[in-house]
């Protein structure tokens, strides 16, 4: 056949060509997926690590809003990992931070600081929808090299301000809100990118150990950041926007996205049904003939069409996952914005930390969490049912949230063993949502294999969960002056709607364990009766 329509080599990355011929010979299906792995990883931690400089650099742009000399902006593992407060006085804080930088030096520029990170989020989550969209209409490779370029030049222009000695609010505020736009192609591209690679059954794990690219993202931002600030905060941006634009270079050279355009069969629509083993299945299909296949079937990656945006609503388990994590989200970005300062103001041991030491503290949240994100997965591989994972982890965070407000303080050991198994259920389900969930989800069976939904799903799903990670930190600004009492009831309401929403799909889920018991089903009959696959109808 000819055109690009049908030519299984039109996706192929630069990078791979290049390597291709110096071999002579092609990679296997699965040294396509590590490097699909590799990258992905490198490219979201990327994304997370050009969104930590605004954090890093406020007490240099506003330093009225701290009088304390502990308040070093090395975060770690820079710095002391405990330090006690101790208070400095002005002349010593200003020798160390400077005079700040106008519009944030002055009485307002605490809450122009906010603005810009409300704006931010807010850019986010609305352009998670249409990103998600263009994400399946598009290549994905190039989508997302757009998306990491894009993203680089505007944080490094937000920092470029400090060169060009700009102090106007409104030219940092529109630099956040663009990045924000693009940093909003990330999430809906890798995991489609990833969900095109891997199937179903071992996803959980795979994706839960994956999503470690956050927190390795966020310490690589946090390191690269600080590295430079003593050069001058606009240095603190450039740096990591540097890294982004480098790191979509990488993706454009290196990333498969599609498994079709290099002649391999799809995971989720592979037509060999009688090998049991999902690897040596499609190993051997890629072994039967690549061209012949794509005949066959007619479908690569430049066929297959987008899937509107209501039609991806109307997936089963769409919506109500979407919902769980609106709450779930809520729960887990109020404790990555208010950690640190609830640390700071509680008593542990009967000592007070400084704010360096309640930032270092609250990292080990999002350590438990990344042990949190592989367990979820695993379990949820193991029974195959997703929705009773992760109501299960939500459910669990409640009583692990109060025993943090309430035995937290008694002591340091306490307070880190307290916190980290709380970040582990909570942050679990939170990750599983929003990777293997969304990927099983956006290859749906009632999409038949014909469609891109990929994106468009996680979009859906990660997009209205960003709502509620904006909700949370804002609602814990005015419960917070009531008391933390307040907070955490609040946060354990939102966990406890957060699983109840998922009521429905973990019934459907335990009606088909007893299903499969009984034995195949007509909506399974090509399962083999030793390991049934798992029903798609359950999201």
């Amino acid at each position: 056949m000819s055109g690009n329509s049908t030519d299984p080599v039109r996706g192929n990355p630069p990078g791979i060509v290049f390597i291709r011929r110096i071999r002579g010979r092609d990679w296997s299906f699965n040294r396509y997926r590590y490097v699909v792995l590799f990258v992905t990883f490198v490219a979201y931690a990327c994304y997370h690590a050009s969104r930590k400089p605004s954090s890093i650099v406020k007490s240099v742009l506003d330093p009225g809003q701290s009088k304390r000399g502990e308040d070093s902006y090395y975060p770690w593992p820079v710095g002391d990992f405990f330090v006690r407060k101790e208070f400095w006085n002005d002349t010593d804080v200003n020798r160390l931070k400077g005079e700040g930088w106008a519009p944030f030096n002055e009485k307002d520029g605490t809450s122009k600081l906010g603005e810009i990170d409300v704006a931010f989020l807010a850019c986010y989550s609305m352009g998670m929808y249409v990103a998600g969209h263009l994400g399946d209409s598009l290549d994905l490779r190039l989508f997302l090299t757009t998306g990491m370029i894009g993203s680089g030049i505007f944080v490094g222009l937000c920092g470029m301000g400090y060169l060009w000695n700009i102090h106007v609010f409104m030219f940092y505020l529109v630099m956040q809100m663009i990045a924000g736009l693009f940093q909003a192609t990330g999430w809906p591209s890798v995991v489609a990118v990833i969900g095109n690679w891997f199937g179903k059954r071992k996803r959980g794990l795979i994706m839960g150990i994956w999503n470690a690219h956050t927190s390795v993202g966020n310490i690589t931002g946090s390191l690269l950041a600080a590295s430079v600030l003593n050069y001058g905060w606009g240095w603190s941006f450039i740096l990591p926007g540097l890294f982004i634009f480098l790191g979509g270079i990488m993706v454009y050279l290196f990333l498969p996205a599609y498994p079709e355009d290099l002649g391999f069969p799809c995971p989720n629509n592979s037509p060999v049904k009688n090998v049991n083993d999902e690897e040596s299945r499609m190993e051997i299909e890629a072994k039967l003939g690549d061209v012949k296949m794509k005949s066959e079937t007619g479908i690569n990656s430049a066929n297959k069409r987008s899937v509107r945006l209501l039609d991806a609503c109307l997936i089963p388990g769409v919506i109500p996952f979407a919902l769980c994590l609106f709450f779930a989200k809520l729960v887990a970005y109020t404790f990555l914005y208010w950690l640190p300062y609830y640390i700071s103001q509680t008593a542990i041991g009967g000592e007070y930390m400084s704010v360096k030491t309640a930032g270092n503290l609250s990292t080990l949240f999002d350590v438990g969490g990344i042990f949190g994100g592989i367990m979820a997965g695993y379990i949820s591989d193991k029974l195959r049912a997703r929705a009773t994972t992760a109501a299960t982890f939500m459910y669990a965070s409640i009583p692990a949230m109060l025993l943090y407000e309430k035995y937290g303080s008694i002591s340091k050991t306490s307070n880190i063993l307290l916190m980290m198994i709380a970040g582990l259920c909570v942050n679990g389900p939170y990750a599983l949502i929003t990777t293997a969930v969304s990927a099983d989800l956006g290859t749906h069976s009632s999409l038949r294999g014909d469609s891109r939904a990929l994106a468009t799903v996680t979009a859906i799903i990660d997009g209205t969960g960003s709502i509620g990670a904006a909700l949370g930190p804002l609602l814990t600004g005015f419960l917070s002056t009531k008391g933390w009492d307040a907070v955490f009831i609040m946060l354990s309401i939102g966990a406890a709607i957060a699983g109840l929403l998922l009521s429905r799909l973990i019934v459907q889920e335990f009606r088909e364990k007893v299903s499969d018991r009984r034995g195949p089903t007509a909506g399974n009959l090509e399962a083999p009766p030793t390991q049934p696959l798992l029903s798609d109808r359950r999201q």
